[in-house]
């Protein structure tokens, strides 16, 4: 009789340690599968740059040493960031000290940009009549190369470095603008209806129901725009000299270092990588699915 009523009871003991570990091990599943799609995704990444890396030594043995391999240019890169504060003349900076210029100038024009995309993009987006007047000057001034601005903004401003700001203003302001209207634009008439029956004011109505719906697609506007930015900055400060990361290439060149032009390169490329991951970042936050 005793060992009738212990073996139900040891029974039911494994099931109520394996219904206890069920819970714990059901917590982690969502955390591994995260772990191997990340892990999944870099190796994708690391493929790309091993090929990327393996044609560019293809490349270089190609040109006999005329364009310098990985090997070379890593040796130039490590020496470039290992100090790169230095300051030995105006002409003699660190690529920090580059980087930083350039990133001043391009946040600069860019918030410019960006206080004047927005408000017009509202009222092209809002309003019809709006949309006739501006929409034709959007499509003429849109195309137009950010060099051919470079001349207008020295003779306004009188100042290379001011002219390379003015150049990011006027280039990076249209996917702000474009994507802003398009997101107004396409405001349901549903919210539009409840707004008017709820008796909304202008502000509240901006606030409460254009703005909220709106913001993603202005906040891709935003991360295309400060992509332009980033890519303008080099052509004008080559133009502009003086200093940033753009002057920084065209003074390497001008000394036939293609080491330093190639490093510049890569930290060009590797900062614009993190602007954009930011602003895909922020992307993500103010998307909202109904």
């Amino acid at each position: 009789m005793k060992r009738a009523i212990d073996i139900p009871t040891a029974v039911a003991g494994e099931l109520t340690k394996e219904n206890n570990a069920s819970p714990s091990s059901s917590r982690w599943q969502p955390v591994l599968r995260k772990m191997a799609s990340v892990l999944v995704g870099l190796s994708y990444n690391l493929l790309g740059f091993v090929g990327l890396i393996g044609f560019w030594y293809f490349i270089s043995l190609i040109t006999k040493g005329e364009l310098p391999g990985p090997k070379a240019t890593s040796v130039v890169f490590l020496e470039l960031i290992s100090d790169p504060f230095y300051d030995y003349g105006p002409n003699e900076k660190g690529i920090a000290l580059q980087l930083f210029s350039s990133l001043s100038r391009v946040f600069t024009g860019f918030l410019l940009g960006s206080f004047i995309a927005i408000p017009i993009g509202v009222l092209m987006g809002s309003n019809s009549f709006c949309r006739k007047v501006f929409y034709p000057i959007v499509q003429i001034l849109k195309p137009v190369s950010p060099l051919a601005w470079f001349p207008i903004g020295l003779v306004a401003f009188q100042s290379a470095s001011h002219a390379t700001v003015f150049i990011i203003v006027i280039t990076s302001l249209w996917p702000t603008l474009i994507n802003t209207s398009f997101g107004v634009a396409s405001i349901p008439d549903d919210h539009k209806n409840v707004a008017k029956a709820f008796g909304f004011s202008r502000w509240k109505y901006l606030t409460k129901v254009l703005i909220p719906y709106s913001l993603p697609h202005m906040i891709t506007g935003l991360r295309l725009s400060i992509g332009v930015a980033w890519l303008v900055i080099v052509a004008g400060e080559m133009l502009s000299g003086g200093m940033g990361i753009g002057f920084f290439v065209w003074d390497s060149w001008n000394a036939l270092s293609l080491e330093r032009v190639i490093s510049a390169i890569l930290i060009i490329g590797l900062v614009g990588l993190l602007l954009d991951w930011g602003f895909s970042y922020l992307e993500k936050k103010v998307t909202y699915s109904i």
